[in-house]
């Protein structure tokens, strides 16, 4: 037994020597090994005075009522007043239209005009509707005293019933219509996908 005991007390003393020199080896390493900082650690206080002169809203959210009974609403991650126009970027819309349909337009930007009551959504442009149309264009303008929505270019289209490729998209209230009309205009061509 005295044996075993005279073992376990010459290891540990052994691990008293040999982990403290092991921490040692460890932290000189990290010390020696670090990289020096980067020279570039300078505040950039030309760019942090040219941003607090230049007014943004972070989060922007308006809404109101067209003409035709649409409820319109647009958000954007920032936006920049520059007179009658707002720049936005990540710009979106929401419109619930009179018969119930759902648009949402998302683009990586666009600009809001006040004077002109229009809102253009630019930038590689996403427009999807609850009744199973979803497309893509260079862009969309939406007038937001009628509710009328043009694209700014041709747009490829899933469409529940297959898909289209057409040169502008408008979406409008008749005045004898009971909601909304989509219509494909400029040359389009239709590839029709029957249902299982």
């Amino acid at each position: 037994m005295t044996r075993d005991t005279n073992l376990y007390s010459q290891f540990v003393s052994f691990l008293k020597i040999l982990l403290p020199l092991a921490a040692l080896t460890l932290m000189s390493t990290v010390f020696l090994l670090a990289r020096p900082p980067s020279g570039d650690n300078q505040i950039p206080y030309a760019e942090l005075d040219r941003m607090a002169q230049e007014p943004r809203l972070s989060g922007a959210h308006v809404s109101g009522v067209a003409e035709d009974g649409s409820v319109i609403e647009l958000t954007a991650r920032t936006t920049r007043p520059t007179g009658d126009l707002i720049e936005a970027e990540a710009l979106a819309a929401g419109i619930d239209t009179a018969d119930g349909t759902r648009i949402d337009i998302r683009a990586g930007r666009g600009e809001i005009d006040s004077a002109a009551r229009t809102a253009r959504l630019t930038g590689l442009a996403h427009l999807q509707t609850s009744n199973g149309y979803e497309m893509e264009t260079s862009g969309f303008t939406a007038d937001l005293a009628t509710g009328r929505i043009t694209s700014d270019g041709a747009l490829e289209v899933k469409a529940p019933f297959g898909s289209l490729t057409a040169g502008e998209l408008v979406i409008d209230t008749p005045q004898d219509a009971d909601g909304q009309v989509m219509l494909f205009q400029k040359g389009v061509r239709l590839v029709y996908t029957p249902k299982q």
